[in-house]
């Protein structure tokens, strides 16, 4: 089976495709020049040649016959003239003027003239000489004995027919002589305009560079959040040009992002404020609750049941707006950019200490450890850490029902992963699972105490650390891998 040939690849860039196209239309051009002149050359020959066959008549052939009727002078013709005289379709004389003809061991000097030389003519060369119509006009033939010749057939006095004829030979050897002429030139010639095509096209196409290293940078900001300084712009933006046209459009355009991202920045920036304050105002308003509930439970008087059970509930959810307030605060803080108070912090023992709380608060699931046999100490907030590493695991715990195996695993380079086989997180919840306010189960949620900022803390503190934090769930097992220190 044969293989297919291999492709050749075509050029992907626009530079490359200028000057590949540039070169073909070249190589078209330099082909046609080269076989118009080479069919010009050769035309001219050939009128040559036909203009001395009708000089020479059939004198040569005639004097085959009768080489002492008009002496010398009559037979003197051009070097491998062919002569040959037929009469009644049958060949009586061929010859060739010069000497011994291809192919021809012991040739057989003609009387009269020793330079000439009998030809041996096959019965196909025989039968193209009977079809030359006697008519003079000269038509191209093959000999078998001397090759490539141009001939012309005329009538004799006697009624016979007199063929003469000249070779193409050198016709074809000067043709052959120009076809290799214009190659070596239109090589050199297209090597040179592939360089100077090159160079010219890098030249014209530095402006696209230009915004291309512009669109470059740009893709290259941090857009998604913060300030964002985009003040580059495309130096080239004459709109007489198509490069300037799209310059202009680009820098339009930029302009119009840096206008987007400021105002996007001034609201968050208000809602952050916003945040901020409001969650700093309503710790003690939530906290004056709270206690004054507490407060009235205490009361050593007797308490209606239903005037003991809203108390109950104002305690209840004024403690669960306090860790709501708690929250949103340290969610403001941390968009922020507050420092973190960053110190050597001892993972190995936060997940230990975090772990054991997780098996008293849910003794109904199974909790494992794997963790590596030295301790392991990485830079960072340790209140903060464990915040991370208590909020994955109330997840977890929240999330799962009595009997699921909750692993919490710790790699030496600081790598994090807790990982449960429970159901798992539904797929149309998994890609919004770290946003604010997420609920899985919102009724669920409500009895458990979940505010639905947990996970979005646990992002928020990890990326305050320069870190990522990566979800990975099917039915039978969800996994979160924290890593710190990567971005």
């Amino acid at each position: 089976m044969r293989r297919p040939a291999p492709r050749v690849p075509a050029p992907r860039t626009l530079r490359a495709r200028l000057v590949a196209g540039v070169l073909v239309l070249l190589v078209l051009i330099c082909a046609g020049v080269g076989l118009a002149t080479c069919e010009a050359l050769r035309h001219f020959l050939v009128d040559r040649l036909d203009q001395q066959l009708s000089a020479a008549g059939g004198r040569y052939a005639t004097s085959l016959e009768h080489p002492d009727q008009d002496g010398h002078d009559t037979r003197a013709q051009a070097p491998g003239t062919f002569g040959a005289r037929l009469v009644d379709g049958g060949l009586t004389h061929a010859a060739v003027v010069g000497g011994v003809p291809p192919g021809d061991d012991d040739p057989v000097p003609l009387a009269g003239n020793s330079a000439d030389a009998a030809v041996p003519l096959g019965a196909a060369d025989l039968g193209a000489l009977r079809a030359l119509p006697a008519d003079g006009r000269p038509r191209d033939l093959d000999l078998s004995a001397l090759g490539h010749y141009r001939v012309a057939a005329v009538t004799g006095h006697d009624h016979d027919t007199l063929v003469t004829g000249l070779p193409l030979h050198p016709v074809d050897e000067t043709v052959r002589h120009l076809l290799l002429i214009e190659l070596v030139v239109f090589a050199a010639a297209l090597t040179a305009a592939a360089a100077a095509g090159t160079l010219a096209v890098r030249f014209a196409l530095r402006p696209l560079d230009r915004v291309v290293a512009t669109a470059e940078r740009v893709s290259a900001l941090p857009l998604a959040n913060g300030t964002v300084d985009l003040a580059e712009r495309v130096p080239d933006d004459d709109p007489r040009t198509e490069v300037g046209r799209v310059g202009t459009a680009l820098n339009r355009l930029l302009g119009h992002v840096a206008d987007a991202l400021t105002r996007r920045q001034n609201v968050e920036e208000r809602l952050r404020a916003f945040a901020a304050d409001a969650s700093h105002e309503l710790r003690n308003p939530v906290a004056t609750v709270r206690g004054h509930a507490e407060l009235a439970l205490r009361h050593p008087g007797p308490v209606p049941e239903p005037v003991r059970h809203s108390l109950e509930r104002i305690s209840a959810e004024s403690r669960r707006m306090g860790t709501i307030v708690e929250d949103l605060l340290l969610l403001a803080r941390l968009d922020a950019g507050r420092p973190l108070a960053v110190q050597d912090t001892d993972l190995t023992r936060i997940v230990l200490d975090c772990a054991a709380d997780a098996k008293a608060a849910a003794p109904g699931h199974r909790w494992l450890l794997e963790l590596p046999a030295e301790p392991v100490t990485v830079p960072g907030d340790p209140h903060r850490l464990a915040q991370v590493v208590t909020n994955l695991l109330a997840n977890a715990r929240t999330h799962t029902p009595d009997g699921t195996t909750v692993t919490l695993g710790l790699a030496p380079d600081g790598r994090l992963t807790v990982t449960d086989d429970g159901p798992g997180i539904p797929a149309d919840l998994a890609p919004r699972v770290f946003d604010r306010f997420t609920r899985g189960d919102r009724a669920r949620s409500r009895r458990t105490g979940s505010t639905g900022l947990g996970l979005a803390i646990v992002q928020a503190v990890v990326h305050a650390h320069h870190g990522t934090v990566t979800l990975d769930s099917a039915p039978g097992r969800t996994a979160f891998t924290v890593t710190l220190g990567t971005e």
